[in-house]
């Protein structure tokens, strides 16, 4: 195999001469190196602006502006007191759900703050542990004789 590895050859036809730019009349290609006349694009060191539209407004300053984006915004990811339900039937051992837990089970996402929400009835008591709880989950929680202890984020 290895000795007709040096007999490979570019398909006929692909492999075409460099463009030489800039080298007198007579080649074609001098006076302006095929640039053009005058303009942004026939000097070198030529490029455009991000967002740059040939002179068109460009779009970022077409589109209306409104709203404000907090950038201290805290995004919870929701866990359901129904769904802890669902957890405590296929999970009877588990006395204690923290968030390494429900990160490791794949429940929630990692690098999201904990808010567990609803008003469902649990079955069984048990202590959860989470950033935030809405008032009506806790009041659910304790009801059942179960603990909602409320981490910081």
């Amino acid at each position: 195999m290895s000795h007709i590895l040096h007999q490979l050859r570019p398909a006929p036809g692909t492999v075409h001469r460099k463009k030489r730019v800039g080298r007198g009349e007579g080649s074609g290609h001098g006076g302006t190196s095929t640039r053009g006349h005058k303009g942004d694009r026939s000097r070198s060191g030529y490029r455009t602006k991000r967002g740059f539209e040939g002179g068109q407004m460009p779009y970022q300053r077409r589109i209306p502006k409104f709203g404000f984006r907090n950038p201290f915004r805290v995004l919870y990811f929701p866990l359901n007191l129904g769904r802890i339900e669902e957890l405590l039937h296929h999970h009877p051992e588990v006395q204690e759900l923290t968030p390494e837990w429900l990160y490791e089970k794949g429940i929630v996402r990692k690098g999201f703050p904990i808010k567990v929400l609803g008003k469902d009835v649990l079955s069984r008591p048990i202590v959860i542990q989470a950033h935030r709880f809405s008032a009506a989950a806790q009041k659910a929680i304790e009801a059942a004789g179960g603990k909602a202890i409320s981490l910081h984020p």
